[in-house]
């Protein structure tokens, strides 16, 4: 589903990412982690060609994505569901709206448009809030939207930076359960965080940027408490 081979990233002659290599198959629910200006955030832009690699490969889908024509685009991103961390909702719209925008850019009609909002919307256990405007919901609830708002079109791949960043731990846990459901469904995961005790729980693969370079590991479920601090991180690989 990803394939990245020797990919670098440079801005104004600072390289932020290089020789960045890893793959992740479809239907995998994977972390990617590293401290802030790491390159996370960018690494993800270029996913959905929002930025471009400076060298290197990127496939998506079998796309390749860092030379395809810029009319092409659109059906890359139809086929991704993309969250990010300060929600990005449209403030003077109402909950179905913001959901349902991408179909109505798709032409979708609006019977139709009211039933996958509402599943999807069902599916984060919002369908009851079809009429708020964000500024009404809670920090968790539009974060819930932006997700609906992501699945509404059925993606093959859905994307997040930092989805749990202005959560607390319990709103957190509950977002990442959710990922969970839809990776069970057969969406590719894909999930930018730093929290550490959150990857380290769900027992996933994780890729850690770290100077530039990508680090690969096993993450553990989390340790019992009187085992930390006797145990390292499991040791990453580099590719």
């Amino acid at each position: 589903m990803i394939e990245f081979y020797s990919v670098a990233k440079e801005y104004h002659g600072r390289r932020v990412l290089k020789d960045v290599t890893f793959q992740v198959g479809r239907g995998e629910f994977v972390f990617l982690t590293g401290p802030s200006g790491a390159g996370k955030s960018t690494l993800l832009k270029m996913l959905f060609r929002a930025e471009r690699p400076t060298s290197g490969q990127i496939l998506v889908n079998g796309m390749n994505v860092g030379i395809m024509p810029h009319g092409r685009v659109p059906e890359l991103r139809r086929s991704m569901g993309i969250v990010f961390q300060d929600y990005k909702l449209l403030p003077t719209r109402n909950v179905f709206e913001n959901v349902s925008f991408v179909l109505k850019f798709l032409g979708v009609p609006m019977s139709e448009r009211k039933r996958r909002a509402y599943q999807t919307l069902r599916l984060v256990e919002l369908h009851h809030r079809l009429s708020a405007l964000p500024e009404e919901l809670s920090g968790g609830e539009q974060q819930r939207v932006a997700l609906a708002r992501a699945l509404v079109n059925d993606p093959e791949l859905l994307i997040a930076d930092e989805p749990t960043g202005n959560l607390d731990h319990r709103l957190a846990n509950e977002v990442m359960k959710l990922f969970a459901q839809i990776n069970v469904r057969g969406t590719t995961v894909l999930v930018a965080s730093h929290d550490m005790d959150l990857i380290r729980s769900s027992g996933r693969r994780c890729f850690t940027l770290d100077r530039g370079r990508v680090l690969e590991g096993l993450v553990e479920a989390a340790l019992p408490p009187q085992a930390q601090g006797k145990r390292d991180l499991p040791v990453h690989e580099e590719l």
